[in-house]
């Protein structure tokens, strides 16, 4: 071997470094090329190997060595290509033959950095531990002391408000001959919307996929019209598609406005000609999955109808920077982007801004209580979802959303408007899956309404994703499932009917739930926020910070 291909060699990985290594069954497979052809990223290829053979044969068999070209699936070495666990392969094969297995010994992120660039995924955090949420029991089990309430029989009204509650002393009311009268005359009234307390929160027209995207919607309509929920859905930053402005739907959707003022064009321009308002408007100063960080919609994602939308060239990187360049603090936030999108819907519409949870959320709780025209404040915890960001920051920066919520809810409760400010809490709601038992966790912790993404784009398309690393290639536009990709040749995959029906199944079937948890503390017509003491947890530092009971 000459010196130059000794060294090459020397440098090449072996499969131990990579994070899922595919287990090919030769005596199983019928070289039919399915999985070399469906494998998204294409760690997988078909190849020509010379094998050594010894056999025996004839009326006096002897041991005879010879070699035979065989056929063989290989897995590919290079870090670029690396096999990313989703199991597409294994979905296709008829014979059961091919399948990627984890390997928790891998040095993945020791090598995904070439170039000098850090690792960007999609995804949610790879932490397969058990979150504080899904640690919290419900403990208040009325039976003898209080009435309890039957779940299966007893009528629920599970709704909340999305808006600025004015508080008793500030209702424009007042008394005429002996009658409680509304007098609206020089006093402003906040917009307030009803809706159900789970909410789907932020993933664009970009991120998603068109039918995706458009199961989701349909999934929504489906659920206000004829169930009955008002579920109400977060567009996400980037736009909406021009005839859902101008449509009667618009009223379940909550418009974004982030940093990159991505397709804030095309919703300008229909705002003369939108037959309803929509939900909300949500001002995205953050993001739990990535904070500090800005929005990021890789090239590959830029096709022509995200292009379109978006009033930008094809295939360019799409960033929004970690703030609105315009604002340079918390309280001229408030004064320009919170009153400015008020007006533009004629005070009809109620707006609020999205963090990131951090420590400094207290701090824009503390302003946005003495404004006005702030409809609340939805905070995002570090378990939540993403499209793209950087490995480190998904990994290794974020708040926990539980004591974040929870001292944010503390200080209104200290300053006497924990009914006037609406909370709204997001990041790993449904990780394990107990999507209604996080969401009521979250409201007796003080939220008025919890936000969901990365649940109900995992349930409603069953994508492949997990917390061990497993696919992740949201960001990359080569998305297995059809789900994240702006590819025809993928997102056709999706039905977008069935998602829609997915949907449906997770909010009714998580509307069960939540009576079953709530009845047998006799709450039926008004969400338990802030009712605390119906929780406990066993970890006595978790059930001090938290201000809830230890139970072991």
């Amino acid at each position: 071997m000459e010196p130059a291909t000794r060294l090459d060699h020397n440098h090449k990985l072996s499969l131990r470094e990579f994070p899922y290594i595919i287990r090919w069954r030769d005596d199983r497979c019928k070289r039919c090329g399915r999985c070399t052809a469906v494998c998204p990223v294409k760690a997988i290829v078909p190849s020509v190997k010379v094998q050594r053979v010894v056999e025996s044969a004839g009326q006096i068999p002897a041991p005879t060595a010879v070699r035979k070209t065989v056929h063989v699936v290989e897995q590919v070495t290079d870090m670029e290509r690396y096999c990313t666990g989703c199991g597409s392969c294994t979905l296709v094969c008829p014979n059961e033959a091919i399948e990627p297995e984890f390997n928790q010994a891998n040095k993945f992120l020791h090598y995904k950095n070439k170039g000098g660039d850090g690792y960007k995924r999609g995804g949610r955090r790879n932490d397969p531990s058990i979150s504080t949420l899904d640690r919290i029991k419900f403990t208040r089990i009325s039976m003898l002391t209080d009435p309890a309430l039957d779940a299966g029989r007893h009528e629920f009204r599970i709704r909340t408000l999305l808006g600025r509650v004015m508080s008793p002393e500030a209702m424009p009311l007042k008394v005429v001959n002996g009658r409680l009268e509304v007098d609206k005359k020089d006093v402003f009234v906040p917009p307030v919307r009803e809706i159900y307390p789970i909410m789907i929160g932020s993933m664009s027209v970009g991120a998603l996929s068109p039918p995706m995207w458009e199961g989701l919607a349909m999934g929504v309509a489906y659920l206000n019209e004829v169930e009955g929920m008002p579920v109400v859905m977060c567009s996400g930053e980037g736009g909406m598609p021009p005839r859902l402005l101008r449509s009667r739907y618009l009223k379940y959707f909550i418009i974004q406005i982030a940093s990159g003022y991505f397709g804030w064009d095309e919703i300008v321009r229909a705002l003369p000609h939108m037959v309803e308002d929509p939900a909300a408007i949500e001002i995205k100063y953050g993001q739990g999955a990535k904070p500090g960080d800005g929005g990021l919609l890789m090239a590959q994602k830029v096709l022509k109808l995200i292009s379109k939308i978006r009033g930008v060239p094809q295939f360019v990187d799409l960033a929004s920077p970690p703030t609105h360049q315009t604002k340079y603090s918390i309280e001229e936030a408030v004064a320009k982007m919170i009153q400015s999108m008020s007006m533009a819907w004629g005070f009809r519409v109620p707006v609020y801004p999205k963090i990131s949870g951090s420590k400094t959320a207290r701090a824009v709780l503390n302003n946005l209580a003495r404004n006005p025209y702030a409809a609340g404040l939805s905070i995002d915890g570090e378990d939540g979802g993403t499209g793209a960001a950087y490995n480190v920051s998904m990994d290794k920066m974020g708040h926990p959303i539980a004591s974040n919520l929870r001292e944010c809810y503390l200080d209104l409760v200290k300053q006497g408007k924990q009914n006037e400010l609406p909370l709204i809490a997001a990041g790993g709601v449904g990780k394990k899956g107990n999507l209604a038992a996080n969401a009521a966790a979250l409201i007796m912790l003080g939220a008025s309404a919890v936000s969901i993404g990365k649940y109900i784009m995992q349930t409603a398309s069953d994508c492949f994703g997990d917390e061990f690393n497993r696919c992740n290639l949201c960001n990359t536009g080569q998305c297995p499932r059809g789900i994240t990709t702006q590819d025809p040749k993928l997102y056709r995959r999706l039905d977008s009917d069935r998602v829609a029906e997915r949907v449906v199944e997770v909010f009714k079937a998580a509307d069960v739930e939540l009576k079953k948890i709530f009845a047998p503390m006799g709450r039926s017509t008004e969400l338990p926020i802030g009712m605390s003491d119906g929780l406990s947890i066993d970890d006595k530092a978790m059930a001090e910070r938290l201000g809830i009971s230890y139970a072991c």
